[in-house]
């Protein structure tokens, strides 16, 4: 159980269950995306999320999840005859990759013995994928808080959005240990677009396949 800056005793290692104050030590695992990385100008004079007064940084809010692209009229999807859906599990070969690699307390991260598949319907105008937080009031579409948990796996981790033409595309607002498609790091806060059989990983092992299944 770890303390946070304010005293309060969390289980979460990123911030606070209690406060929502950002853990010690947070930071070193976070490093792209890091205030301290942004330029003066937009240090001073960013826009602050209207729900929980963090810097601006991209379309998506870092802590809370806040999209910034408006209110405006929903986004009208057309019926295209099949049902995206995300697939979740487990990748051993991922998970020796990314230990090899030697990322934060990767000795102190296991491979999970059993995880069962999940599937998760994907509807509306965006779907985001993490783990949820009481503390940020965050409840992410994709779930993976577990259990199993995968401790790689930020609580905004990344966010699907849905095309006009019925596709979708991915976007990483900044996570801690970043996102691959494909096996290719995608950069932060540029989308990317997905389609039936591509896997997406993120965290220490998890790997989400899209499908596209009949409706």
């Amino acid at each position: 159980m770890a303390t946070c800056p304010q005293g309060h005793a969390s289980g979460d290692d990123e911030y606070c269950d209690v406060c929502g104050t950002q853990m010690a030590g947070a930071g070193a695992q976070s490093a792209p995306r890091q205030p301290a990385t942004q330029a003066p100008s937009q240090q001073s004079g960013a826009e602050s999320c209207p729900v929980c007064q963090t810097p601006r940084a991209g379309q998506f809010c870092e802590v809370c999840g806040h999209d910034y692209s408006g209110t405006g009229a929903p986004l009208q999807v057309p019926v295209t005859g099949a049902q995206w859906e995300a697939v979740t599990a487990a990748d051993r070969t991922y998970y020796e990759k990314i230990i090899a690699e030697g990322g934060p307390d990767a000795d102190a991260v296991a491979f999970p013995p059993y995880c069962p598949e999940r599937s998760f319907g994907l509807y509306g105008e965006q779907v985001r994928i993490g783990r949820r937080s009481k503390a940020r009031n965050l409840a992410p579409e994709i779930d993976l808080t577990g259990p199993p948990e995968d401790p790689g796996v930020s609580h905004l981790h990344a966010v699907l959005l849905a095309q006009p033409d019925g596709s979708w595309m991915i976007v990483d607002p900044g996570s801690a240990n970043g996102t691959q498609v494909n096996g290719k790091p995608i950069k932060v806060n540029v989308p990317v677009r997905i389609g039936a059989g591509d896997r997406i990983h993120l965290g220490a092992w998890t790997v989400i396949t899209i499908r596209e299944g009949t409706p």
